[in-house]
């Protein structure tokens, strides 16, 4: 009898596990033109990180591209790039946020001509 009862809940939490749906990952690249340095790499990443939803974000300032990989079911793109404006960083077709740009550092500002 206890094997029976041991084989059924075994059955039933193999039944729960395979019930809950996976969740859609997916990974982006957003054009950030105005990232600069290693200063904006950090903070760009350190800052997105903390965003929920966002699993992996690497940030290509060389190339001015950042690779976000996230959990469609918890943000989206649009959010993502809106999360780097709001930071002080253009993102795609999304401008940078005036207030939080001009509380970056110097180096992290585009050189002005």
């Amino acid at each position: 009898m206890k094997k029976i009862s041991l084989l059924l809940a075994l059955i039933a939490f193999t039944a729960v596990g395979f019930s809950q749906s996976k969740k859609a990952v997916v990974t982006a690249t957003i054009q950030t033109p105005t990232v600069q340095c290693e200063t904006c790499k950090n903070k760009i990443e350190g800052d997105l990180k903390r965003v929920d939803g966002i699993q992996k974000v690497v940030v290509d300032f060389k190339r001015k591209t950042t690779k976000v990989t996230y959990v469609t079911d918890r943000t989206n793109i649009e959010n993502i790039k809106t999360d780097i404006a709001n930071i002080g960083y253009d993102a795609d077709d999304v401008a940078a946020n005036p207030e939080a740009y001009e509380r970056l550092p110097k180096c992290c500002k585009k050189p002005k001509l």
